[in-house]
This record gives C-alpha cells, structure tokens and sequence, in this order.
C-alpha cells in the first residue's frame, strides 16, 4: 500500500483552552504546533484561525499571518479550512482562499452540526469551487453523510473540481454519520477511482476510525480539532503526541508515513 499522508487538525472552531490548556489559539501557537506536528510525522497542518479572543475568525489578515508564520516554521502543506464556525457568514469564510493556502476545505452541503446548523449554501458553493480552481487552491471535499458525496460528484460532473479529487470521510459529528466500521466502509466503496481520501474520526472515535482507514490503504487526520484526549481521561499534550501515535499505527500496518514531497504526488500537488 501507499506511505500513509497524516494531516494534523491543529486547532478546530469549538473547544477552547478551558478544555485543554495547551489549544493553539494565537498565530504563534498555531504556527508553533504545526512545526510539532510535522516534526512527529504530519505532512499537512489543518488550520482553522482565531481572533484575540480566541473566537473562530475569517480574518483574512489573521489567515496570512498564520500561513506565512507556519511557512517560516516548517515545510508542512497548509490546509486552511473554510469552515470557520458555525456564526460566521458564508461569504467572510470563503474569503479566506484569497490567501492561497496549498489546499482549503470546500464542504459542500448545509447540515445540522451538534447543536448548531452549518450553512453551506448550494450556489455560493459553486462559486467557491470556481474560486479555488481560479488560484490554485486544492480544495479538500469534506463528507459527512452519503449525500454530500453525490453533491461532490456533481460540482466534478459540472467541470468545477479537477482531478486528483481529495476526500475526507469524517465520522462521528452530531448531524452527519455516525462513526461505525459498516459507515466507512459504505463511504469507501463509493470513492471514485484515483481520488485520494482519508478518514477523520471525531471525539473517542478518532482512534478507531484512522486505524480501520489506514488498514483499508486510506490517508488519517488527527489533532485537537478531532479529540482533545490521548487516551480516555487523560488529555493530549499537543498535537505532536496525537500525530505520533497515529504514524505508530500506521508504520505497525505497514504503512510509511508520507513525508511532504510524497504527500505532495499523492494529493496531486506536485
């Protein structure tokens, strides 16, 4: 099977330091975790961005900011997520791909998320997609239910994604699927040929689920953002730790972990 690309989650747009301390929130932190995490075997640094606050922000100044401080830090691909939160409009986080980040996240479908509804509307999406082609922008598909794949194969069909497609299969999100062996393999068989996927399992599934995608030859995302515990009642010491037991299992699979140049040709970003 392929080396295994890992993706760090550094951040995400709910928990806060309350939840676990060592949260990156400021540029520097986040920059300053992302060199960890790529240190301990994480070819892309998933980034969502906050303000001083520490509050879930579109900023575009804060996003080129973070870009370039995790440019000076270490040479890991920057996927910027253009999720954000919950609160903040469309159009402020589609903004966001202006900083051209090597990849970006598109989610393609509106959808309850916990208590909360994530607002992506059809035709704004269509336009972000359009964007993205237009800088150069790998947008990363996240699928959180069956029909989100089939919205994905049709913004593909329409001529506004490009092959290599690049999925994430997230499981375990209040609203989308539940995060079971018998979903992710229902996902998977449907992944069109030559796209690259991974697998992001959310809370105390992030384990589980990377470890199965991994053994089915899927890429594995974790972090903060995905689970703020290394094992149960006792919290991660950053995302280094998280990254470093997710390459454990995949070198005990057999896999290599991908460094950057090889996650580069798998993604379709050489």
């Amino acid at each position: 099977m392929k080396p295994a690309v890992l993706t760090a989650a550094l951040t995400g747009p709910v928990a806060t330091k309350a939840d676990n301390p060592v949260l990156p929130t400021t540029p520097e932190e986040i920059a300053s975790e992302a060199a960890s995490a790529w240190e301990s075997g994480a070819s892309v640094v998933h980034v969502h961005l906050r303000d001083d606050t520490g509050r879930p922000t579109a900023d575009l100044k804060v996003a080129r900011r973070v870009v370039a401080l995790i440019g000076d830090r270490c040479p890991a691909l920057i996927q910027l997520s253009t999720g954000v939160g919950l609160d903040v409009p469309f159009s402020e986080r589609a903004r966001l791909v202006e900083s051209r980040p090597a990849m970006a996240t598109l989610n393609v479908c509106s959808m309850s998320f916990a208590s909360g509804e994530f607002r992506n509307p059809p035709e704004e999406v269509r336009h972000l997609a359009a964007r993205m082609g237009e800088l150069g922008v790998k947008p990363e598909l996240e699928i959180y239910d069956t029909g989100h794949l089939d919205a994905a194969m049709q913004l593909y069909a329409d001529g506004l994604l490009q092959d290599p497609l690049q999925f994430s299969l997230v499981l375990g999100v209040r609203g989308g699927m539940s995060a079971t062996p018998s979903n992710l393999a229902y996902l998977a068989d449907r992944i069109p040929d030559g796209a690259a996927w991974q697998v992001i399992g959310i809370g105390r599934s992030n384990l589980s689920m990377t470890g199965m995608g991994l053994a089915m030859g899927a890429n594995a995302r974790t972090g903060l953002e995905d689970t703020l515990f290394v094992k149960k009642g006792q919290p991660a010491a950053g995302n280094g730790q998280l990254v470093r037991r997710l390459a454990r299992v995949s070198e005990a699979l057999d896999r290599p972990v991908a460094d950057v140049e090889k996650a580069k040709r798998q993604l379709g970003l050489a």
